[in-house]
């Protein structure tokens, strides 16, 4: 099968205990890697300069020639870490992503800053049938001091399957919280609405809110942690057709993410891992009506 993710490459330098590392990232990456290990084929819609350290490892993936280098540099983060806070800085801005007709079995819309128009990201809605999307980068701006910050916005939702939204950002698209921000997406016909919030994960599914709660686990470097969770419940609703195998298995490969205290793209865990996590989850979930 085969996953399609439309999203930037990044450089970031994560500041961690006053050390910087500089490693390669964006959703792009963090998706495509965790797709492959759950053995996906994978195409991708996206841009990075010459600087970017993996060219050579994107070769694993159908990328477009049209969109194998960009003109200016890769877009690069600075993030600076504190348990399960981050401030995020953007130092530089890659070209947007031009659309390419193509067809995959699922397709993940997840921009990082304003990489995708909204011409683009409307075609790029019909290029599959189940489309995902964490919609961080089109609710980011930016300060004078180049910090990031989320400011509220209208997001055309039609034809979109799966949300996958935290607490800041769902406020930020509905102006609601919790259950109501939730029902609100769902009300636009979103079938599947994620929150994410902290250790707390829920689905809405119709009239049913489902749970899982990630155990207190001491955070390291959580970069791409999103990123890997969507690109499992993508790959995982494509092959089981099953939303709650989806959810224990997306939420197991985010506890295997965190538990190996790794940090960028060597954070991603093997399916194996991944599958352990999801059989516990899956008989831990709670759920309830609403």
């Amino acid at each position: 099968m085969k996953l399609g993710i439309a999203a930037h490459c990044t450089i970031d330098s994560i500041i961690l205990n006053d050390l910087q590392y500089d490693v390669a990232g964006g959703p792009a990456c963090y998706g495509a890697f965790t797709a492959k290990n759950l053995k996906f084929d994978v195409d991708l819609y996206t841009k990075f300069g010459s600087d970017f350290p993996l060219i050579e490892q994107l070769g694993n993936f159908n990328i477009a020639k049209n969109q194998l280098l960009s003109e200016t540099k890769t877009t690069r983060f600075k993030i600076l870490l504190n348990d399960s806070d981050r401030k995020l800085f953007i130092e530089n801005k890659c070209q947007e992503i031009e659309f390419i007709d193509n067809t995959s079995d699922g397709l993940i819309i997840s921009p990082v800053f304003d990489e995708i128009s909204p011409d683009v990201f409307s075609k790029l809605k019909n290029n599959s049938n189940f489309i995902m999307i964490d919609p961080q980068g089109f609710l980011r701006k930016k300060t004078s001091e180049n910090e990031i910050f989320l400011e509220n916005s209208k997001i055309d939702l039609s034809g979109i399957s799966v949300i996958k939204t935290n607490y800041d950002e769902i406020n930020a698209l509905t102006g609601l919280n919790g259950d109501d921000a939730m029902k609100l997406l769902q009300d636009q016909g979103i079938e599947y609405v994620i929150l994410t919030d902290k250790q707390n994960i829920s689905l809405l599914v119709k009239d049913k809110m489902y749970s899982i709660k990630l155990p207190n686990i001491k955070l390291h470097d959580t970069t791409g942690i999103g990123d890997i969770f969507c690109s499992t419940f993508c790959c995982t609703m494509l092959k089981e057709k099953d939303f709650l195998w989806a959810l224990c298995f997306a939420g197991g490969a985010a506890q295997a993410a965190i538990e190996n205290k790794k940090l960028g793209l060597e954070k991603i865990p093997q399916k194996a891992a991944i599958e352990n996590n999801g059989s516990y989850f899956y008989n831990m979930v709670k759920f309830r009506t609403v």
